[in-house]
């Protein structure tokens, strides 16, 4: 059996040094974290992406994503 393609590759990237080594997105100081608690409080995918110009529909997708893909 194969496995399914991480839906978060190429968008989650951990680099250390950036926001003490946390899961962010392409890079930039937006962590995985901060999205799953943009969206736990209400924010709407609409509004994040209002507010953050420089994320993607793709990019809070792959915030989803990489949580629920991780191995324990």
């Amino acid at each position: 059996m194969t496995e399914k393609p991480a839906t978060w590759a190429g968008i989650v990237t951990i680099v250390p040094g950036l926001r003490g080594g946390r899961p962010c997105i392409r890079g930039l100081r937006i962590t995985v974290d901060d999205i799953l608690d943009w969206l736990a409080s209400g924010m709407s995918e609409a509004e994040i992406l209002a507010d953050y110009p420089e994320l993607t529909q793709a990019d809070i997708r792959a915030a989803l994503a990489f949580p629920a893909e991780q191995k324990p």
